[in-house]
């Protein structure tokens, strides 16, 4: 594509003929990626300025620059007021708009996200449709599966990995929208066709400040939502009835709205909900009458999310009965409410919970389970909303009776100055600070007797520790196993 029908489609009114017109063969925003024929978008970040590698990308090859000011460079250079605004509307562009061609379905909320999208993949890809995913554990397209960064990419990958999509022949894309991509318009020109909402609870307030901007950021996603009328391409929002924040996002959307919840009326509701410590069933009642659901998931919180997966399926024409047999041969997610066993007499649970709602729903359903003692291994990340920490602690001190505050993740914090900050919620309770994590897992596997539960909570499915600048293997799944065995080998 030439650099002048880029710059046409991005700035229609800005003449061009005094600039060259080289052939661009890639877009990049890493001036590393640059080769020859590259179009280097220079993105000002939290850490980097990508105007302080314009001159490393020109000798790498590129042969024009799009700024946020002008460069003394000899190649031509685009001036544009937000690089990363105008990155996405040229990845869409340069990519041929392939949203438009996918049944595109976007999930947020605070939590369950994850779940419900990793539900819907399954349900769809059950029906014989082959199927993309990205989100928080990884991206996928049909059954090859790719690293992440973020939960949702940036502009430029995300359109790039929707292109590899259509080029694989994929018909429906799930994707997790995280209120950050949202803010900052990383989901610019995705054509969705399917926007759910999970939930609304307290997180990434060191980014957001406040609730009240968070959940204007969740909004957006629903007031991005096509604007349109169209019979061959209808648009749907599938919002929790049970979750305030729901009104808002009604009021904000043309789309037509769809509802599912437990306590408030919905359009597919859950009544007589009944939970063992191997699944949870339910009466799902929906516009097509009453219908039974046998599941291997546990917990209220999971059943909100196969509601939100029912029916996201039922909108995209998808018969509830094949959804529901999905559902009730879903083993699970990876490091959602996941199972450690190793031949052990008590409970290893390992989950991603790491907000104040999502570690009370855990906590909560072990407790409905529970015969005897529930410990709980939490701690809260560094460099991370600060406000959460002292909640967290107290949630653990009230729904658990063994509770051990550790690190997760504390990257440039001094992790002792994050568990003064848990600790500083439960003065007077009873509880263990432990600062290193694999020591921590290790306590409760040894203290924990026949009929106790352990929760490991917090980083649920990943596979490492950040402590500085350093990323260090690490897997609670593994390290809980290892420990049990260890036990087992001094008896």
């Amino acid at each position: 594509m030439k650099l002048h029908t880029l710059i046409h489609y991005l700035l229609p009114f800005m003449p061009v003929d005094h600039l060259d017109n080289p052939e661009i063969t890639s877009i990049e925003d890493n001036s590393q990626n640059v080769k020859p024929g590259s179009l280097f978008i220079c993105i000002n970040g939290y850490t980097v300025d990508g105007h302080d590698y314009a001159q490393s990308a020109v000798k790498a090859g590129a042969v024009a620059i799009i700024a946020e000011r002008e460069l003394p460079l000899d190649v031509p250079v685009v001036v544009v007021k937000d690089s990363k605004r105008s990155m996405a509307l040229l990845a869409d562009f340069y990519y041929s708009h392939p949203t438009q061609s996918l049944h595109l379905i976007g999930i947020t909320g605070t939590n369950g996200k994850t779940t419900t999208s990793h539900l819907i993949e399954k349900i769809f890809s059950d029906h014989g449709e082959k199927t993309g995913l990205i989100g928080t554990m990884y991206s996928k397209i049909g059954d090859q599966i790719y690293d992440t960064k973020n939960t949702t990419p940036e502009s430029l990958m995300l359109q790039k990995t929707f292109k590899n999509m259509i080029d694989e022949e994929v018909t429906t894309a799930v994707m997790e929208v995280s209120s950050h991509a949202l803010v900052e318009g990383r989901v610019h020109g995705c054509d969705y066709d399917v926007a759910v909402f999970t939930n609304l609870s307290q997180d990434h307030l060191d980014f957001h400040k406040t609730m009240e901007e968070y959940e204007a950021a969740k909004g957006l996603l629903f007031a991005q939502l096509g604007n349109v009328y169209h019979d061959q391409k209808t648009k749907y929002a599938v919002l929790n009835a049970d979750d305030k924040a729901s009104k808002k996002y009604k009021t904000m959307t043309a789309a037509r709205v769809v509802t599912y919840g437990i306590d408030h009326d919905a359009d597919f509701k859950a009544i007589n909900i009944r939970m063992t410590a191997k699944g949870t069933s339910f009466e799902l009642q929906s516009p097509l009458g009453n219908d039974h659901v046998e599941m291997k998931l546990i917990g209220k919180f999971n059943v909100y999310n196969v509601l939100a997966s029912i029916a996201t399926a039922f909108v995209s024409n998808i018969s509830l009965r094949d959804a529901i047999k999905v559902i009730e041969e879903t083993e699970g997610v990876s490091g959602r409410f996941e199972a450690v066993n190793a031949g052990q007499d008590f409970s290893v649970i390992v989950d991603y919970a790491h907000t104040p709602d999502s570690l009370e729903n855990v906590l909560k359903t072990i407790r409905q389970f529970a015969k005897k003692r529930i410990f709980v291994v939490v701690g809260c990340g560094g460099d991370r909303d600060k406000t959460k920490r002292p909640l967290m602690a107290k949630i653990s001190c009230e729904l658990a009776t063994d509770p051990v505050f550790t690190s997760d993740n504390p990257r440039t914090e001094d992790p002792e100055q994050i568990l003064r900050d848990m600790e500083s919620g439960v003065e007077g309770k009873v509880y263990q600070s432990i600062i290193d994590r694999k020591q921590a897992i290790q306590y409760v596997v040894n203290e924990a007797s026949t009929g106790d539960v352990i929760l490991i909570a917090g980083k649920g499915h990943e596979t490492y520790q950040i402590i500085g600048k350093d990323i260090i293997d690490f897997d609670d799944r593994l390290v809980a196993k290892t420990a049990i065995e260890e036990r087992f080998k001094r008896c």
